[in-house]
């Protein structure tokens, strides 16, 4: 007689199985082929929400399929443990941050296990974990050691709800912090700052190789912002001794310049404001002082009110004239110089400005003929420029560099938008900062036989949200390590990035208490093959993962030749309510936990799969989960060697039978190697259609488990080993091959253009029709990516051989 199907004690019964017999623990040397499969760094919010299970569900696939293809796995987790919200809830509750984040984790690693994804938990770290502590401020000591990390005062963006300093990065388009929401201001304050500005180029250059979204690419190249172009001195008239330094990409357009603006912070800006412009400028500069980078670069508002006249000149080098000297808001000290010489003719900011306060506009290089616009920013031979006139772009470019280096005015020069990484946190829960601040010998590194520094428990948290740490004496109050004189701990914290810019080689070699890791363990491992995260993290995390992979490899900790941390990225799509991400703050979550208790895991991960391609937003809705619970109540029916609801297919049938179950392995192999989930669980149901209606044999049923068995890893290991007897264990099987010969007639290799240019490659069955075709590029994540979110505009359909997408 049958079984019925129990969902919740089938996949009790698997999960306890595989963590009982550890069956994705893998050793360092294991001999098969190693493969580095990794979901980034999560934050122990507690139980597991349809984003945490959209994300884990596409590792433990991978991870499962790799180890049926014969890789040794590694699939580590851990927990970013740090961060805002514990210390939030100790200033609310009283509870300390530990046991609050301790109850958060067990509560998300609850859901994980439930939810039927593995690892090896051997390897797990926490980043609040007093070893890992202790390895994070061991590897602060070495960048400082190599003058990579520094201190300095400097104007920093302060969150007052935060009480704490935020990176640029953490300050939104409209001036609010990211996690409170309260409007970020300026404030100077002595930081700690990492120097990856030193890696600029590395940063940049080592991109380009990188298999990851082009858009991560394109985000993290603007970030870096390389411009080439010249530095050069502007004389101030009548200050024979003050010189305006200005960074421009286009020198050759120097001789339209009709006003310079320097960043109301400018050191100049006192010095050369005239009497007469005093009043209104100081009051310029008290207004910006107010506001955030962000701010400034996005604002809008007419230019006359974003700028004031400091009643100074500067002289142009190129032709002598005298400019205008102004202020604005829109030049910031950070970037370049912090003054800029402004082309109105070939700028359209700056045309706007001049004609704002009533400035000369004088055009440099040539628009097209019949040109009606304002600033003209194309390409054309260059006018009203004396020696550089008739010069095309590039040409008149370099002979203005080689003038101003002949004239010993300025020289080439390369200059980038990416800052220093402040990483000071004026909080509590945090990984501290290892030194000490002494009297006589200044900053004092803590000694690594003195590490890991912890916080202590004993600490009141106040409703002002400032760090206990300032006001706690035991913990303030300590010797110099050089001479035994009184000192004081710096009582900042680091910013949690910190912690997540090494765990990936960490777990590579959790268990060492020598060192971080071991360099030859990490080279078994690094770089990791696949990276799974969202596109938030584009810039903050993923370029800093990479500052601190090669700034350890050049300081001997990792290995020489590790420049790059993560090979391959895939960005999911983020689930969405409402039109907006689902968020525990906006009360919009969805916990799978009643999933779990109806439908089952595999429902809900086959589900996720099935929705769509997973690099796209998905709203969320249930409609449909119940379809895909009964499919896989039909797959059980099908594979139960008790049931008699599908009978063996005779011996005609069988052939085709066969046929198709060799089609179903090639097109679900290449399905899951281009992540194109969503039609290979449509294959899956249609396969299943198939053997209702033809009858099955026993070699379809066990190829459509194994082909199944890691999108659906409870049920399909049930009915494998109620059909191979007790023991039987379907993930130790290996991935079907299909037979060449009996697929190969029936498919072919289509290639799918998006413009004309290659970016995919299908195998489809012969007979595919031009509309099946066209859905099956369309579907394809490669040229989703390409398409960027843009419906074709015309389909070239040539099947089984082409199709070409035009946009």
């Amino acid at each position: 007689m049958a079984q019925a199907y129990d969902v919740a004690s089938v996949e009790e019964k698997w999960q306890r199985r595989w963590r009982d017999e550890g069956t994705y623990e893998v050793s360092n040397d294991d001999p098969r082929p190693h493969f580095y499969c990794l979901c980034m760094f999560p934050y122990p919010s507690g139980q597991a929400h349809m984003g945490h299970v959209r994300n884990y569900t596409f590792g433990d696939l991978i991870v499962r399929h790799r180890t049926m293809n014969g890789f040794a796995v590694l699939s580590p987790i851990g927990f970013d443990s740090f961060g805002l919200p514990a210390e939030n809830a100790a200033i609310k509750s009283g509870i300390h941050p530990r046991l609050f984040t301790d109850a958060r984790i067990e509560e998300l690693k609850e859901s994980l296990m439930r939810l039927g994804a593995v690892y090896d938990w051997r390897r797990e770290v926490r980043s609040h974990d007093p070893q890992y502590i202790k390895w994070t401020q061991w590897i602060f000591l070495r960048l400082l050691e190599a003058g990579l990390a520094y201190r300095r005062n400097a104007p920093v963006n302060w969150c007052p709800g935060c009480q704490t300093v935020l990176a640029n990065e953490q300050v939104l388009a409209d001036g609010t912090c990211e996690r409170s929401g309260d409007i970020v201001t300026k404030k100077d304050l002595e930081q700690w700052f990492f120097r990856i500005t030193d890696y600029a180029d590395q940063l940049l250059d080592d991109l380009d190789p990188l298999d990851w979204p082009e858009r991560v690419k394109t985000m993290q190249r603007n970030w870096i912002g390389r411009s080439e172009g010249a530095e050069f001195d502007l004389p101030v008239a009548d200050h024979e001794d003050l010189k305006i330094r200005v960074f421009t990409t286009r020198p050759d357009t120097s001789f339209g310049m009709t006003y310079v603006v320097l960043a109301p912070e400018h050191p100049l800006v006192a010095a050369i404001t005239t009497a007469e412009h005093r009043v209104e400028v100081e009051a310029f500069v008290t207004r910006v002082q107010g506001e955030t980078e962000v701010e400034r670069q996005s604002a809008e508002g007419p230019l006359d009110k974003r700028g004031a006249f400091t009643g100074s000149y500067a002289v142009n080098p190129f032709n002598d004239a005298r400019v205008p000297i102004y202020i604005a808001d829109y030049v910031l000290m950070g970037y370049g110089t912090g003054a800029i010489m402004a082309v109105p003719g070939e700028d359209q900011r700056d045309w706007d400005f001049a004609k704002a306060h009533g400035l000369d506009i004088i055009r440099t290089v040539a628009p097209p003929e019949g040109w009606e616009g304002e600033a003209y920013t194309g390409d054309g031979p260059a006018i009203h420029s004396e020696w550089l006139n008739g010069l095309p772009k590039v040409e008149a470019i370099a002979k203005a560099i080689d003038w101003l280096e002949e004239k010993g005015i300025g020289q080439r020069t390369v200059n980038y938008r990416l800052r220093d990484w402040l990483l000071s946190r004026q909080r509590f829960w945090g990984c501290p900062i290892p030194v000490v601040y002494c009297e006589t010998h200044g900053i004092v590194p803590v000694p690594d036989d003195q590490l890991p520094v912890l916080a202590p428990d004993d600490v009141e948290f106040r409703p002002t949200g400032e760090s206990p740490l300032r006001y706690h004496e035991g913990f303030l109050r300590t010797t110099c390590p050089i001479c035994g004189g009184p000192a004081v701990r710096e009582t900042d914290t680091m910013d949690t990035f910190v912690d997540s810019s090494w765990y990936f080689l960490r777990f590579a070699d959790a268990w060492n208490e020598d060192k971080p890791f071991d360099a030859d363990a990490v080279a078994r491992w690094l770089p990791v093959d696949q990276y799974i995260g969202g596109i938030e993290h584009a810039i903050l995390h993923l370029m800093y993962a990479r500052f601190f992979t090669k700034a350890l490899s050049d300081l001997g900790v990792a290995p020489p030749d590790l420049r790059e941390p993560f090979a391959r990225l895939f960005t999911q799509g983020i689930i969405l309510m409402g039109g907006t991400r689902m968020s525990k703050s906006k009360g919009n979550l969805v916990r799978p936990q009643e999933y779990f208790e109806t439908v089952g895991a595999d429902a809900l991960r086959l589900f996720h799969l099935f929705v769509g391609p997973p690099n796209e937003n998905v709203e969320w809705s249930d409609t449909g989960l119940e379809g895909v619970a009964r499919f896989l109540n039909r797959l059980w029916r099908l594979a139960d060697p008790l049931s008699d609801a599908v009978p063996l297919a005779n011996a005609g049938a069988a052939v085709e039978i066969e046929k198709a179950t060799h089609r179903l392995i090639l097109r679900v192999s290449g399905e899951y190697d281009r992540w194109s989930y969503n039609t290979a669980v449509a294959g899956f149901m249609e396969f299943v259609n198939l053997l209702y209606k033809q009858g099955a044999t026993p070699f379809a049923i066990d190829t459509l488990l194994k082909l199944m068995a890691p999108m659906t890893p409870h049920v399909t290991a049930e009915l494998w080993e109620l059909r191979h007897g007790a023991g039987a264990h379907l993930h130790a099987e290996t991935w079907p091959v299909a037979d060449a010969a009996l697929a190969a007639l029936r498919t072919e290799t289509m290639v799918v253009q998006v413009n004309g240019k290659v970016r995919d490659r299908i195998e489809v069955e012969t007979t595919i029709s031009a509309t099946e075709a066209e859905a099956l590029a369309l579907a394809s994540t490669k040229v989703r990516e390409h398409l960027a979110g843009h419906a074709p505009t015309k389909v070239i359909s040539r099947p089984p051989k082409l199709v070409n997408l035009v946009v």
